[in-house]
């Protein structure tokens, strides 16, 4: 009757040594998976620091276009500004012109016609009159004299 507890020991004994060697192995298994995961978080680590690299250049980007974007846009309102003013000022200066060819062409037409009913004949420089001296000796202002200050009251206004 002894011979069969020591085969049970020993059977005992084996199962341990085959349920301890598949622990071992089960162990193994389990530190190369978790050295698997642990380059995985390297690498994530590194890839979310790249994320967050890009990221702040991209906000340092989008800010410096913000600001190209600024300055242009006021360029524009500048240019379209003087643009407007010259606009003015070109559309006083053709109807200021456009008053004193009118005046002009009344005061040649009228003369004219009077030369044409009394028979005369017109003299070569009728209308070519020199500027005429004032009392201090300087030339009389030019009718366009009014229409320069309103020129410059239009661009103080501006």
């Amino acid at each position: 009757m002894h011979m069969p507890a020591i085969t049970l020991a020993m059977g005992l004994e084996i199962l341990l040594s085959v349920l301890l060697a598949l622990t071992l192995l089960y162990c193994i298994v389990l530190e190369r998976r978790l050295a698997s995961v642990r380059k995985g978080q390297d690498g994530l680590k590194r890839m979310i620091g790249d994320l967050n690299s890009a990221i702040a250049n991209a906000g340092a980007s989008l800010r410096a276009l913000k600001m190209a974007a600024g300055e242009a846009a006021e360029t524009l309102d500048d240019r379209l500004r003087r643009a407007r003013a010259l606009s003015d000022e070109l559309s006083l200066l053709t109807n200021s012109g456009e008053r004193i060819a009118q005046r002009i062409d009344r005061g040649v037409s009228a003369p004219r016609e009077t030369f044409r009913d009394s028979g005369r004949e017109m003299p070569r420089d009728f209308g070519r009159e020199e500027p005429r001296a004032t009392s201090s000796g300087s030339a009389a202002p030019l009718p366009s004299g009014s229409v320069m200050s309103r020129l410059s009251a239009l661009k103080a206004v501006r």
